[in-house]
């Protein structure tokens, strides 16, 4: 018998894809992500990063990490649910669910892992899930692990929604899931927030925007919610700190329930 590499495969694909002029390569960074950074020894003027307010180097958030690190060191030591949050991380979901407007909020790791982690809570087998064409692959990652059901409507179009929604609806979806991005990252457009609302509350559909890309950007830094005034009638924000915000983790934000339950 043939002896086997079983990571051969490895090697092949890294190969044909840098064959076919499709291999990722990725850069290192000389200097923090800042507007004006060091790319490989060359001085650039950084378009791509998400750091879209230049907060990542704040002063005073440097300072305020430096301290938080001296006081509670560098690792949680476990997750919450077996040795518990600290006061810190607790004082700043409360500040933040009132920023945003909602009565709780729960921070996570990414905010991959807040729909990762988030969609399949919400939904599953029986349950459809109505995601618009160009959401982020987080999005349809957490869609997939839901085993939900899966309707897709054309970008950005009110219309296609509300025909999806009465698609699930006549097959006696338990429950209906409406996920969209509030900016989309690739091309910077906004959803049209009040109809995809206004089309939830009609058919009784949860209604769960990823604003990663709008908070700290829309509605005086709230994210698209207030940007449209729709405090309470969105019923999920999943969000994003290491964006606008300039650090790192994900975000929850709704009702206490909502939280309690995620």
């Amino acid at each position: 018998m043939v002896k086997r590499n079983p990571t051969a495969f490895l090697g092949e694909e890294v190969k044909s894809l840098k064959e076919k002029n499709i291999y990722w390569r990725v850069r290192v960074l000389d200097s923090a992500n800042k507007p004006r950074a060091t790319v490989e020894g060359k001085k650039v003027i950084l378009l791509n990063s998400n750091n879209y307010l230049n907060l990542a180097t704040h002063p005073k958030l440097v300072a305020a990490a430096v301290e938080a690190t001296k006081k509670w060191g560098v690792g949680a030591g476990a997750v919450p649910v077996i040795s518990g949050t600290n006061r810190l991380e607790r004082q700043f979901e409360e500040k933040l669910a009132k920023f945003k407007g909602v009565e709780s909020a729960l921070v996570c790791q990414t905010g991959f892992a807040v729909n990762a982690g988030l969609i399949p809570q919400l939904v599953g087998q029986g349950d459809v899930v109505i995601s618009d064409a160009l959401n982020h692959g987080s999005i349809i990652d957490g869609v997939r692990l839901s085993k939900a059901e899966r309707a897709v409507y054309k970008h950005a179009d009110v219309d296609e929604l509300r025909l999806r929604l009465k698609e699930a609806d006549e097959k006696g979806a338990k429950r209906m899931l409406v996920i969209t991005d509030g900016v989309f990252s690739m091309d910077g457009d906004i959803a049209p927030m009040p109809q995809i609302v206004e089309a939830c509350e009609e058919y009784g559909a949860m209604v769960f925007v990823d604003d990663c890309h709008g908070e700290g950007v829309l509605g005086k830094g709230r994210g698209i919610v207030s940007h449209f005034g729709l405090q309470g009638r969105v019923h999920v924000e999943g969000g994003s700190l290491g964006k606008g915000l300039g650090v790192f983790g994900g975000t929850i934000c709704g009702s206490r329930d909502l939280i309690e339950f995620a």
